[in-house]
Parts: C-alpha cells; structure tokens; sequence
C-alpha cells in the first residue's frame, strides 16, 4: 500500500465512523476538532486504525497529533517500523 492509499484508506472510515464530510479532512485540518473527537471517539479511532492496518496504537502515539498530516505520518510509521 502506497502512501495515497493509504490516506485514501484513512480517510474514508474516518468519514464513515465520525460522520464528517470528506472535505473538511485536510492535511492541514485538525484532528480533534474537525472529527469532534472526544475520549470514547479516541478508542474507536484507535480500534479502527488496528483493524485497517494491523498495527498497535497506544496514548503516548497521540502526543503531539495535531493535523490530520501528523495522523497519517504516525500511521505511515507504524506500518514501516511493523515491517
């Protein structure tokens, strides 16, 4: 999986679970406020990026999360270091 498809993959269930419209995700657009996520919404997203892409998610990989960029260089990494 490419990087765009993977962020076309990211995109479309974080447009499916959090019910926003695809075009307020931005690379740019913040996380938090553009999906309205709360705590429970972070276990679900967490959940989630487990079952797409098979790598592990923990609080301490959400520091620092600003931008839905910062999201999918987390994700893009996860899956490098998984191997």
């Amino acid at each position: 999986m490419n990087k765009t498809e993977m962020i076309e993959t990211i995109n479309g269930f974080l447009i499916e679970e959090f019910e926003v419209d695809g075009d307020t995700i931005t690379p740019e657009a913040n996380l938090k406020d553009t999906l309205g996520l709360d705590s429970l919404d972070y276990v679900d997203l967490v959940v989630t990026v487990e079952m797409n892409f098979k790598v592990k998610l923990g609080e301490a990989d959400f520091v620092g999360i600003a931008s839905f960029q910062d999201f999918y260089d987390l994700i893009e990494n996860k899956i490098k270091a998984k191997g």
